[in-house]
């Protein structure tokens, strides 16, 4: 399998604190990847020094292809759809240059039978529970076709 992301030996500190001391990981295609661990241990700093938000002070990330990344912190619009929500910017217009809705309930509801999730399309997200609401953020990045 190939290696879509490597990253190694990576450490990063910020002041009074050793965040990441020497974390390597290797992520390859086609294979699902958690990273978890206690509060303060780490995760979202090695997650924003992948997503180059954090550059690390030393070791390397190597990065082949598009990588998405679902965060902590959920990034949806409680009020809109649940498929608006996962397509937003993206959406399928008519001829008139209008959000296709109907395409973009057909485009949803493919992409959550290929991830056999059980979400109505048309659902507000603010009706979600939090682990609805985490199951719309992976769908979206599995949307835009990330390695």
């Amino acid at each position: 399998m190939d290696c879509l992301l490597d990253v190694e030996a990576v450490s990063k500190a910020f002041p009074g604190v050793l965040a990441l001391d020497e974390v390597s990981l290797k992520v390859r295609a086609g294979c699902v990847h958690a990273v978890m661990g206690e509060n303060g241990a780490g995760k979202s700093t090695l997650m924003k020094i992948i997503a180059g938000l954090y550059r690390p002070d030393s070791g390397r990330v190597v990065l082949r292809g598009r990588a998405a990344m679902i965060h902590q912190e959920l990034h949806l619009l409680p009020p809109m759809t649940v498929a608006e929500n996962i397509w937003i910017g993206r959406e399928p217009l008519t001829r008139l240059g209008l959000v296709n809705h109907r395409a973009l309930a057909r485009r949803t509801s493919a992409l959550f039978a290929e991830l056999d999730i059980d979400i109505d399309p048309d659902e507000r997200v603010c009706d979600l529970s939090i682990a609805g609401r985490q199951m719309v953020e992976i769908a979206r990045a599995v949307s835009y076709d990330a390695d």
